[in-house]
This record gives C-alpha cells, structure tokens and sequence, in this order.
C-alpha cells in the first residue's frame, strides 16, 4: 500500500468511528452475547441489514439453525444435502485417523467428488442447538437454605442433572444439559440434537490448510486456508444414527448463503458460534493463579512433550501419523498460554485487577447494607486462594499425569471397569461385564490410536521426576514410594520405568483388546506395576477430594457474590463468560496497531503465500499449482479488485475465543463470506480481557476457500452445491 492510500485509509476508518460515536453509539461491545441477550444490542444501528429476528428467531427458522458445534468447533450448513464448512484443524483429528502411509489424507488431502466416495469422520458429531430456557430459579432453589460450601455444590449438581434428565424424559429425541451461565448465579437449560454419522467431504492439502503451520500460528499476518468440508448423515426415516452405508444426507432447517464476493475494510460482520470459556468476572486472586501457575506449567510441559513425540516420530510414517494430532493440539494450547502470559504481563491485568477490587472493597464498606451481606467477601476469596496456591503444583500434576502418558490412561480404564465390576453383586456380574466392555474397548482403543511406547517412556519420566521435586506438603504419595528407594532419584526412577514398562502387557495393544478384556475372569486377575501405581494416584485423589469439593463449592458462591456485588457498584448487566453455548459477536473488518509505527493491513493474499515461500523454513511450503496460478493471474472470479489478487485471510474485531475455530463469518445480509479460526498474538489473552485496541481475529477468506477448491483441487461440484456460478 502506497502512503497516500495507507493514509487515507486510516483516516476513513477514523472518520467511521468518529461519526458512529457522535450518533451515540458504542461499536466494539465486548461480550459474546448468548441468544437471550441479543435483543441488549441495536444490531441495525451498528450496521446489520436485516432483522436481528432473522438471526434468531424462537418462534421459526433463523440463520441459528444453520450453526453445529462439530468436535469442540463451530460448523455451519452450506447446503440444503447436509454439507458443513469448519476449519482444517478441527477436522485434522478425523483425518488422522482415516489416514495411513499408503493413503495419507493428512498430507495430501482428500476430496469426495460423490455422496459414496465420502469417508466417516471417526469421533465427530454434530450437535445443534436446537432451544434454551433459563432454569436458575429452580438450580438455586434447591440450595436457598444450604450453608456447607460442598453440599450446596454437591445439591446444585444435581438440580441440574435432574432437570436435563427431565427433558430428555419429556423429548426422547435431545440431549439436554444445564449450563452454568454465571458460576454460582445463573442457569441455563440447552435442548441439542446430535447427529452421529458425520463424514469427510473436502479437506484441502495440508500445505494450504496448515500453512505457516507452528510458526504463523496465533500471529499476522496469516495465510492459511484453514478450512474443511464435511456432511451430516442421519438414517433413512430422518432420525440420528451411527454410521452407516444406508444413511443419507441431513437437511437442516437453515443453511447459509455463501457470498464469493467477500468483504471490504470496515464491513460490519458477525459470528455465531459456541465459544469456550472466558474467565472475565473473576478477581485478581484467579489472573494471578494463572499467571504463576497454570500458563507457565502446562505451556513448558507441553513443549517438553512435543519435541519429545516429534524425535519419536522421525521412526518412521506410521508413527508420525499416530502422534500428529496430539502434537498439533499441545502446539497449539502452548503457543496460546505464551501469549496469553506475554499479554497478561504487557497490560499488568494483575495490577488492573487488584485496583478494581479495591474499589469494590471500599464500596462494600461503605454501604451498610451490602457490607452486612457481602462484609467478608474479599477476604474470603483470598484465604481461598491461598489455599489454592499452596496446592497449585500437585494439582496441576493431577490434571495432566494422565493426558501426559497413555499406558496410565489405559491402566486407569482398566482399573475403574474392576472397581465396578468387584463392587456389584456375583449374580449380576456376568450382565454388568457384557453391558459395560464394548464401551471399556472403545476408550482404550481411543487411547491406543495416539500412544507410542518411547514417547510414554520419556514422558512418564518427566512427570514421576517433576513429582519427586514437589515440597513436603505436596508430595505425590506414589511418586514418593519410588524415590525413597534411592539416594540418587533420577537413577531410581529411571530404574523403575526400565522394569514396570518391561513387565507390563499393557504396551500390547492386541493383547490387551483381545485378550486382557475379552473376559471378566482375565480382567479382574490381571494386575502389574502401572496399574498398580495409577491405583495409588487414584487413592490419593479420592482422599483429597472432600477438601478439593468444600473449596470449589466455596469459590462458587464466593464468584457469584462477585458478580453480584460487582454489578452493584458498577450499575450495569454483565454478558456472562463463554461456555461453549451458542452466542453472538459482532464487529468490523479492521486492522490495527499492535506497536508504534507498525500498522496491520485486515487483508493478506496469495502474493503473501510466495514471499514467505522464498524463505527456508518449510512450514512455508506449498503446492506449486499455487506459484503457477497467481504468475497467470489466474484468480476467476474470486479477486479483491483493490488488492488484484486473491484475499487469503482477514482481520476483525469481534471477540472470540477456542470453540470459535469453524464459526461462519456473516455480512451485514447474513451471508456467508469467511470462516474464523485463530486470533493475533495480542488477542490470545481474550479469555482474560477484551480490547478494541489489540484484540483482533482471523478468518480465512470465503473467496480463497473458493479459488483453492476450483483452481486447486477441482472441487466445483462442491461450488456448484453451495450454489456459486463460475
């Protein structure tokens, strides 16, 4: 961009904003808005063209309908035979494991060019949000009277089991689940149907759905087609079902125009989709937990273990493919808490909220009779905490030993089946076993599709070593039991991993699917030293499980007093944090400042793919239909006409988090024209705070998912069902 049109265009994307607040209204509202919240804001006035009545309607059809959450991510229908667009990542999974040396999908990509030629999408389901009502007078009802922080958890667990089981007792046909909108405060029953037989349709060649892989990803500018076509299969009569050949095409209630003529700079746009969790409304005490413990632990394990499973990998294409998925998600939640802890330390959110608390503390005494109800409540949270922190380390190890190794995870199935299997009576047994071993089968071959013995090796060996260095209070009974053996730890561990790994039957996977758990009789006799240690681990959780349950019950009223309280001083509704419901987020193609002098364009293009590629690193390679395409200026009908090229990936700054990944990004009109799938590094810290200045997400351009699926890999057809003349 030459400096005139640089100049101009900030100057007419200040104008925009200049204009938009003198007519009183606010643009960026940070919050993803659930569905009973969206009437809160005036979608017209912000830019939107049509009824916000047409984006959800409970009385008829609305642009909702066309959304699913498709494996942790947002998807969205695109045709009226079940099609769904959702990113490459949340399909890489799935494709893993339809992948083998012989047909490496993973890396070459796949694409169906007929109905039989689709391939299931192993472990995938869709879920559709299909109604909502809030329950929080019946979920706190049930605990009016009750004091004791665990119980009163204990009771409001169950109020809300209770209520989903009635309906799904009312309407046999959903999965119903209460959701807890504000913790300790709201609640919100979710009606959803699920559709079990989902399968693959397109997904691109891993050089352009990964591009840039490890080293663009969380960063602009970005270009990576990061997208995914799949269907939806439901059973003949309409109803859900498993995967089969006889099954057909899902018509939904509402699938989405897909617009190829995309956007421009400072468009309005929105998204739906089912973001994750955000963790806005909590006081300092609980940034600084995450910014001294969680980040910092899981970020340096995660690396630990993904430079561990990549040498692993190097064995062979067999192996590669076995740890890929696995490798691809630690990647990605390592470089996310990084920056997360960059940006939380760059705008010092600890020092933020230390001040915000105490204003609210002074508030409280203040007010005579919010300090008679709410007198302790600041106190409280922070005795709390301390506890917390004194335990943050155990814990943490807790939560990770058994993602960490997967002969443990294995051990831990095995051992819950004979647990259950001992404690009911003999008559009933034999029943219980043919009930419940199919289901122990799955589990463990889940497991087994992403273990590695060598990779589990060096793994267990970090996490028994980080264990055995944890202060007298903290200790790891199981890990201590084995470090005591010695005077020198790292021998005696090393020791014990050589002789527990070579006696264990557990490293078999053939023996153990269809030997070990092919009879009640061999289950319940078999026994060895990793069973053994995960039965320890498991003892010494269950024994601090009380003290772990009074606290998460305490923090649960102390956060929604929080909330209370804070809403009271500050005289305004909040949006509650994200859940992984359905909401809204509103926004305008923008770019941005994220250092002095350093000015972020919102669109990148094809060019952009070659310039990276003419450097060494080979994350940035790719297809070299690509280099020939864009030297023939080769672009159909899918070109920025401002740009002359093809737009890849564009910026906007709406507020997102994970579980976003896959959400259709609309027009003004409701049209589909991009797909989200990350956020700058600046904006890794969303699920924390929220900024107009910084916090900008990355969609991959609907018009470079249409020229890579013409021009590429010869997919028209799928134009063709989405209804795009070329």
């Amino acid at each position: 961009m030459t400096k005139k049109k640089l100049i101009t265009s900030v100057l007419s994307a200040s104008l925009l904003v200049v204009g938009i607040l003198q007519s009183g209204y606010k643009p960026w509202e940070e919050g993803m808005f659930p569905l009973s919240e969206i009437h809160k804001v005036d979608l017209k006035k912000a830019g939107l063209k049509i009824s916000q009545n047409e984006i959800y309607n409970p009385n008829g059809t609305s642009l909702v309908d066309a959304l699913v959450n498709v494996g942790g991510c947002t998807g969205s229908f695109v045709s009226n035979e079940g099609l769904i667009i959702t990113n490459h990542h949340c399909a890489f999974s799935a494709v893993q494991q339809a992948s083998t040396p012989e047909h490496d999908y993973l890396t070459n990509g796949f694409v169906a060019k007929s109905h039989e030629q689709e391939i299931e999408a192993k472990g995938l389901t869709c879920r559709i949000t299909d109604s909502y009502e809030d329950v929080s007078d019946k979920v706190l009802g049930a605990v009016a009277q009750i004091e004791d922080p665990a119980s009163r958890l204990q009771l409001i667990n169950n109020a809300m089991k209770n209520i989903a089981l009635e309906a799904e007792q009312k309407d046999p046909s959903i999965k119903a689940e209460v959701s807890e909108m504000f913790i300790g405060k709201t609640y919100v029953l979710f009606r959803y149907k699920t559709i079990q037989d989902v399968r693959l349709v397109y997904v691109p060649n891993r050089q352009i759905g990964e591009y840039g892989g490890e080293t663009d990803n969380w960063v602009w500018p970005r270009h990576t087609g990061d997208f995914s076509f799949m269907r939806a299969y439901v059973a003949p009569d309409g109803s859900p079902a498993k995967y089969a050949k006889e099954n057909i095409p899902y018509t939904p209630k509402k699938f989405l125009k897909v617009n190829p003529k995309g956007t421009n700079e400072e468009d309005f746009v929105f998204i739906l989709g089912y973001p994750g969790r955000t963790f806005r409304h909590r006081p300092a005490q609980f940034i600084e937990y995450q910014q001294k413990f969680v980040l910092p632990y899981t970020s340096d394990l995660y690396d630990f273990q993904n430079t561990t499973m990549e040498n692993v990998g190097k064995k062979n294409k067999a192996t590669e493919i076995k740890l890929a998925t696995r490798i691809k998600r630690n990647a990605n939640v390592m470089k996310n808490y990084r920056g997360k802890l960059q940006g939380l330390q760059g705008i010092d959110l600890i020092g933020q909220k230390k001040q915000e608390d105490a204003a609210l503390a002074e508030f409280i005494n203040n007010n005579v009779d919010i300090k008679a109800k709410y007198g302790n409540l600041m106190s409280d949270i922070d005795k709390l905490y301390k506890l917390i922190n004194g335990d943050a380390q155990r814990d943490l190890w807790f939560s990770q030993i058994y993602n960490s190794t997967s002969l443990l995870g294995i051990a831990k199935n095995i051992n819950s089946f004979k647990s259950a299997y001992d404690a009911i009576p003999a008559a009933q047994q034999q029943a219980f076993f043919e009930q419940n071993q199919p289901k122990l089968k799955q589990n463990l071959t889940a497991i087994y599709e992403s273990y590695e013995i060598d990779a589990d090796r060096r793994i267990f060996k970090r996490m028994l070593t980080d264990a055995s260095h944890f202060n007298l209070l903290q200790k790891v009974a199981a890990v201590e039991k084995i470090s005591n053996k010695g005077s020198n730890s790292t021998t005696v561990i090393d020791q014990y991993i050589d002789n527990t790994f070579g006696i264990s039957k557990l490293k078999d996977a053939d023996y153990v699917l269809n030997t070990l758990i092919s009879s009640a009789k061999s289950i319940s006799t078999y026994n060895d030293g990793l069973m053994i240690f995960e039965s320890e681990i498991s003892k010494q959780m269950a024994e601090l499980r009380p003290e772990k349950e009074r606290r998460e019950g305490q923090l649960n009223k102390l956060m929604g007093d929080y909330v209370n309280v804070k809403e009271k001083f500050l005289r305004k509704d909040f949006i509650p944090d994200a859940n992984s419901t359905l909401r809204l987020t509103y926004g305008y193609v923008r770019g941005y400042w994220p250092a002095d002098a350093t000015y972020m364009r919102p669109y990148t293009t094809i060019k952009g793919i070659l310039e990276k590629g003419n450097t060494n690193n080979p994350e940035f390679a790719y297809p070299a239909q690509i280099k020939a395409l864009w030297q023939a200026k080769d672009f159909g009908p899918f070109a920025k006409k401002d740009l002359n090229d093809v737009p890849v990936s564009f910026l906007y700054n709406m507020d997102t988090t994970g579980g976003n990944s896959g959400s259709p990004i609309m027009n003004a009109s409701g049209e589909l024209i991009g797909v989200n799938f990350d956020r700058a590094y600046g904006a890794t810290i969303n699920d924390y705070a929220w900024n107009e200045s910084y916090s900008r997400s990355i969609g991959v351009d609907i018009r470079y998912v249409l020229w890579v699926a013409a021009k590429i890999d010869k997919a028209n057809f799928l134009l063709t069902e989405m209804g795009i003349k070329l």
